[in-house]
């Protein structure tokens, strides 16, 4: 069956792996270790660890710890057949991991399953020879297990695994892949060799097909470590996950033994048991990930409205605001704004447009330099209709102390932070104008600043213009999207930036005289 595994390129594996595209359904039949190292639990947090969501069927109930095997109990047949079909009358199952098989009758049960489902991947891990030597299963179950196995797509087996499979001794690792090509050939599916009982210091595997003619090894140094419990079922599991993942065999391989070789090293870590323990199935994810939780975007921007409600509160309270809204504000105080705003706007189109330069996509390219082009040609002309045709008339006046630190506390993130940090300092001459735009046109000033003969009627309407409005939510989207996928310490500093340019907005309003 070795022929159904289709390759996939990298891309497509990437995209499964994109949040809001589903996990590849993995199914584990095999049986318990309460210790967690070995067996389902392995099994889970291998598929896990690989991008997939685990299911579950048990085989069979053992106790047991990193000592070793005490005691294990098979639940009656029929009721593993009602576990296998309870799965797959409701879910679709992407991949099969195949692991402990107690007994010729749970053999079948699981071969007639997989004849009705017909998965598209079948891993089968062949547990078969105890570390001691001694076989797990009687002469029955093997011979059920050796007609399994022509269902599956892969086989994971060991040393002493793939001598009781080929049906003769294996001298050595060129005499096992000798052995593996004639099994490969014998049942139609791949198999992959492990070399970690070899006694020496390289541990390789190799994936053999005889059908393709296939022999592909994969070498390294053995790990000296007393972490070896269940590796062989985490190796497998995940190995099922990569090849659900669309990952060609070989590729799926290759990334299995890199991940299970940095759980073996981390193993020690965790301190679990008196013997053999368990390898750390999610140690590359802790020390590359952590495991603070991932804000949502919308949860940022709550967050981050509230932590400023203080510097909303005092633009509120500004004279000039409630001067602006009920229509008593002088001209001359107007006009000064409006000069130092002409100012702000100029130098801040240029940081838009670093913003643009410096956008990871085509669509925030786009979106911010649309927006250092309308702080242009369209805020500015609006300017001009009151200050005076020209540039000399439009920037005529002298920056204030807050014009000149807002500015430069904008350049200084543009031109000494990252795109995340600058499109966070950005944010405020957005957000803050849009806000205090929609209130004053639901009349939460007074009504008259909604009526058109307030004397500012021209400029109080391009607070609440919609295309602004518009382009300040696709801005707060960018942003916390930008937040949400950052670490902790640029999260932090997206949001210092966010803070400071908001206070920076609160004394550019306090500026009129």
């Amino acid at each position: 069956m070795s022929d159904l595994l289709r390759p996939a390129s990298a891309s497509t594996v990437l995209e499964r792996l994109e949040p809001g595209v589903a996990a590849p359904r993995v199914l584990s039949i095999a049986g318990s270790d309460p210790s967690g190292g070995a067996g389902i639990q392995a099994d889970l947090k291998s598929i896990a660890a690989n991008g997939g969501y685990g299911m579950a069927v048990i085989t069979a109930l053992t106790a047991q710890n990193t000592c070793g095997v005490r005691g294990v109990h098979v639940p009656p047949p029929e009721f593993l057949r009602a576990q296998l079909e309870a799965i797959s009358d409701d879910i679709v199952v992407d991949a099969v991991k195949i692991g402990m098989l107690a007994s010729a009758e749970v053999i079948g049960v699981v071969a007639g399953w997989l004849d009705a489902v017909r998965p598209p991947v079948v891993v089968l891990d062949p547990v078969m020879v105890a570390t001691s030597g001694d076989r797990l299963l009687d002469a029955d179950a093997e011979t059920a297990l050796a007609a399994l196995l022509t269902r599956a797509h892969i086989v994971t087996p060991n040393l002493a695994e793939l001598a009781v499979l080929a049906g003769r001794p294996v001298t050595g690792w060129t005499d096992a892949l000798d052995a593996a090509e004639e099994l490969s050939a014998r049942i139609g599916a791949t198999i992959l060799v492990k070399g970690g009982h070899l006694d020496a210091d390289q541990t390789p595997d190799a994936l053999v097909d005889a059908a393709k003619g296939v022999r592909r090894e994969f070498g390294g140094a053995r790990i000296v470590t007393g972490n070896t419990h269940g590796t062989g079922c985490s190796l497998s599991a995940a190995l099922t996950t990569r090849l659900a993942l669309g990952e060609d065999p070989a590729d799926a391989v290759a990334a299995t033994r890199s991940w299970l070789r940095e759980s073996l090293r981390a193993g020690a870590g965790l301190m679990v048991g008196q013997g053999h323990g368990p390898v750390s199935h999610f140690a590359g994810m802790w020390s590359r990930g952590g495991v603070d939780t991932r804000p949502a975007p919308e949860s940022i921007a709550h967050d981050w409205w509230q932590h400023i409600s203080g510097i909303r509160s005092g633009i509120d309270e500004l004279p000039f605001v409630r001067a602006l809204a009920d229509g008593t504000l002088h001209r001359e105080p107007f006009l000064f704004y409006l000069g130092q705003d002409a100012l702000y706007l100029r130098e801040y189109a240029r940081v838009l447009a670093e913003a643009a330069r410096l956008a990871p996509t085509s669509a925030e390219q786009s979106f911010w330099a649309n927006a250092a082009h309308g702080s242009i040609a369209g805020e500015l002309e609006l300017h001009s209709s009151w200050l005076g045709p020209g540039d000399g008339a439009t920037f005529a006046a002298e920056p204030s102390a807050a014009t000149t630190a807002y500015l430069d506390h904008l350049r200084s993130v543009a031109f000494g932070g990252d795109h995340a940090e600058l499109i966070a300092a950005i944010l405020p001459c957005f957000w803050l104008y849009t806000d205090l735009g929609r209130r004053l046109h639901a009349g939460e000033f007074g009504e008259y600043a909604r009526q058109a003969e307030h004397p500012y009627a021209s400029w109080l309407t391009t607070y609440a213009d919609p295309v602004f409005e518009e382009a300040t939510e696709r801005a707060i989207e960018f942003v916390t999207q930008a937040a949400a996928a950052a670490d902790p310490a640029l999260r932090e500093r997206m949001l210092r930036a966010f803070e400071t340019s908001s206070a920076h907005e609160l004394a550019f309003f306090a500026i009129v005289p």
